[in-house]
């Protein structure tokens, strides 16, 4: 259960296939259970009310993506930030944070500002090393902050409440970008960078006019949520009409054809993950069936060990799964086996949710396999030798924020008291 998916996986099989190999062949040899289980359970996996927000929110935030948002966001960050040491650095976090709350997609975040603010960023100043890694760990940003698809994932997983996992993720995500504009800014008075003049009230207003519609995808989604007006899954579907809206009739900016582009991606990528989804619940009922989680929370109990050492442990087994794993397939796979481990000492599963998924948001850009690295690669023409240099500072700005999420769980929990 544990040498064969290991051995898969670097053998460079897809994760979906190795999860399901793996299943065959304990049920075929060290199982007495009916093959047909298998398929029953994956279906099962899939056929659930909660995954429904998956290829919605996929298809709204390709379609903003592709719809000339990030121009507009990055403007309009831009504008207020135009008069701050570091501004285009400050920039960049801001607009990826916003972004990251419209599209839900770390990739798609590193790759729709990057194009934008690269260039900006090496003509004011800054070096290759620093201007490659503030793109490529602000994109992960978009996993943590609402609405985001890892936590949709870990709340169909974990059976919990997807929107108090979004709103518990609020205070997270502003606190990674705070600490990562800290040191931008600190960064950027070291160096003597100073990209602009002082706050324009009319060219922010211009910018604010122009953007409003952009602006409003994230307020409108989560205001609408906890205001009781619909529910996540109903959310996902208004933010698919509203994208169409504003991108097709009020900026203008996409075809009919290009629609119908964006439509065919979003299939496939909602093809991608509920293929994983399928393939981790026959994994996550065999590891269950098996007795691991008992057996593991056991152990706990026999050694006494302290929660700060669970959680400790925890994290340093995600942050090393992050790096070899997406967040999708990490959490599908791991949270039925943690959850009992969590629940032995007394951990709150939405604040475990959002460690998980800090957690494995620095994966995205953490090498040697972090997706938003080669993403980025691609798009810079810039060899992996330079790039890892310059994400070593904004790991370990990373890392301070997973602990202090981790070890103040009021910082996840505060605005839940609200809403619960």
């Amino acid at each position: 259960m544990g040498l064969l998916p290991l051995g898969l996986l670097l053998l460079g099989f897809p994760v979906f296939l190795t999860l399901l190999a793996t299943a065959l062949v304990l049920l075929l040899f060290f199982m007495d259970v009916p093959l047909v289980q298998m398929h029953i359970t994956m279906f099962g996996s899939v056929d659930k009310f909660g995954l429904m927000a998956v290829p919605f929110f996929l298809f709204a935030g390709e379609l903003m993506g592709r719809g000339g948002i990030s121009k507009r966001l990055v403007a309009w960050v831009l504008s207020v930030f135009g008069g701050v040491r570091g501004s285009l650095g400050l920039t960049t976090v801001g607009t990826c944070t916003i972004f990251g709350a419209i599209s839900g997609s770390s990739p798609a975040t590193v790759a729709a500002i990057g194009q934008i603010m690269y260039k900006p960023l090496r003509e004011a100043g800054y070096d290759e090393e620093f201007s490659t890694g503030v793109l490529t760990s602000s994109g992960a940003i978009a996993i943590v902050i609402p609405p985001s698809i890892a936590m949709i994932l870990y709340g169909t997983a974990a059976e919990e409440n997807v929107a108090l996992l979004f709103i518990a993720g609020i205070f997270p995500g502003l606190l990674i970008a705070g600490l990562m504009g800290i040191y931008i800014y600190f960064y950027a008075v070291r160096r003597g960078i100073r990209e602009g003049g002082s706050f324009d009230f009319t060219t922010f207003r211009r910018a604010t006019r122009d953007g409003i519609w952009a602006l409003g995808m994230p307020f409108i989604i989560l205001g609408g949520i906890y205001a009781g007006i619909f529910s996540p899954t109903e959310a996902a579907g208004v933010s698919c009409v509203y994208a169409i809206i504003v991108t097709r009739f009020i900026y203008r900016d996409i075809s009919w054809k290009g629609l119908w582009n964006v439509a065919v991606s979003s299939m496939y990528l909602t093809a991608q993950v509920l293929i994983i989804v399928a393939a981790a619940g026959v994994f996550s009922w065999l590891l269950t069936v098996s007795g691991v989680p008992q057996i593991l929370v056991r152990w706990i109990d026999m050694f006494e060990f302290e929660p700060w050492m669970v959680l400790l442990a925890i994290n340093m087994l995600l942050l090393l799964v992050g790096c070899l794993l997406d967040p999708s397939s990490a959490i599908l796979i791991l949270t039925p086996l943690l959850l009992p481990l969590v629940q032995a000492v007394g951990v709150d599963l939405i604040h475990f949710g959002i460690i998980m998924t800090v957690n494995l948001s620095i994966g995205m850009f953490t090498p040697p396999f972090g997706l938003n690295i080669f993403i980025a690669q691609a798009l810079f023409k810039v060899p992996l030798s330079r790039i890892y240099p310059g994400l070593v500072p904004f790991i370990i700005i990373n890392i301070v924020t997973l602990l202090l999420v981790t070890y103040i769980p009021e910082i996840s929990l505060y605005l839940t008291q609200f809403v619960r």
